[in-house]
């Protein structure tokens, strides 16, 4: 099968298409035929050599598809049969013609998506599900701070607080990405750019701020994001794409708002049977020789919604 590889840590230059052997699926697993694949920003770490996939997973890039059932393992419990359109989460392997699955991991691809927007599903929304629901535990009417509102978690989670009967707020970079946030349902959004988005949450709310934070940005964001906070509100940080290190009274000024700080890594969970999937936002989608281009279009934060990967040519591709 042909599969994206990484030989040498390094920029989108680094990523080589090459033909490898097809994985064959282990007792309890499902053998899928990839018909598209979806970016994410662990993607561009594991490619630089900063986000290892945990030990015994396949080592080529790719945390979600979407395809065909082809081959069934020994002793899978489930109904799956031959051609069933799934979509899946995966620790691995997704930039392939091939990837095998444990069968808990797959889900059923809804009759009114194709196989395209499915691929853009499982990451994204079940890492604002799982941030939303379980660590930020939302609850109706609080206000939703949300950053990189136009990414793909974002406009998930967007979709989702509105779901909840929560108020979501957002911050982007651009005109046209807060647009897109507030079409998705935003009820304010925050250009961090140009303004103060700490300002924007105060004013927004009366003074009250943000009952829950969705937070990828860490660092530098540490100072708003605590003068954003209600009292006793959650901050849930997923991500450190603003970096690590922190500067100053960070926990002083938490305290004085008994704020609770929460984090999450995207690897660790287990959701599929928690969640119903939604129609997400698709930005681009690229072929599989394109790959390195379509890494460089999300290093370069041009996407609003998610970056797929066709595997297979569009014309072949079960709708």
């Amino acid at each position: 099968m042909r599969a994206v590889c990484v030989d040498v840590p390094g920029g989108p230059e680094n990523l080589l298409l090459r033909a490898v052997p097809r994985p064959q699926p282990k007792a309890g697993e499902v053998l899928i035929k990839v018909h598209a694949a979806a970016l994410n920003r662990a993607d561009l770490l594991q490619r630089r050599g900063l986000y290892p996939p945990p030990a015994g997973e396949s080592d080529i890039i790719g945390l979600e598809v979407a395809g065909t059932v082809h081959t069934l393992g020994a002793g899978v419990k489930m109904h799956w049969k031959p051609d069933d359109r799934v979509m899946a989460l995966l620790c691995g392997g997704g930039y392939a013609e091939y990837v095998s699955v444990p069968e808990e991991l797959l889900m059923p691809v809804p009759s009114n998506l194709s196989l395209c927007q499915a691929a853009g599903i499982p990451e994204a929304w079940l890492t604002a599900f799982q941030l939303l629901d379980f660590i930020g535990i939302v609850k109706e009417g609080e206000v939703v701070l949300v950053h990189a509102g136009a990414s793909g978690v974002g406009t998930a989670a967007v979709q989702l607080v509105r779901l909840f009967g929560a108020v979501p707020v957002v911050t982007a970079g651009s005109p046209e990405k807060l647009e897109l946030a507030e079409k998705l349902g935003a009820a304010a959004g925050f250009n961090y750019r140009e303004e103060s988005f700490a300002q924007g949450v105060q004013d927004f709310t009366g003074g009250k701020g943000a009952n829950v934070i969705l937070d990828c940005i860490g660092g530098r964001n540490w100072e708003p994001n605590v003068s954003s906070l209600a009292i006793d509100g959650r901050w849930v940080l997923y991500g450190t794409m603003g970096g690590r290190a922190v500067e100053g009274d960070l926990l002083g000024k938490l305290l004085s708002k008994r704020g609770h700080l929460l984090t999450s890594l995207l690897r660790s969970r287990n959701l599929v049977r928690a969640f119903t999937g939604r129609v997400p936002v698709i930005d681009r989608t690229f072929s599989l020789d394109d790959i390195a281009e379509a890494h460089r279009h999300m290093e370069a934060n041009r996407n609003m919604g998610k970056i797929v990967v066709s595997v297979i040519p569009q014309n072949e591709q079960t709708q």
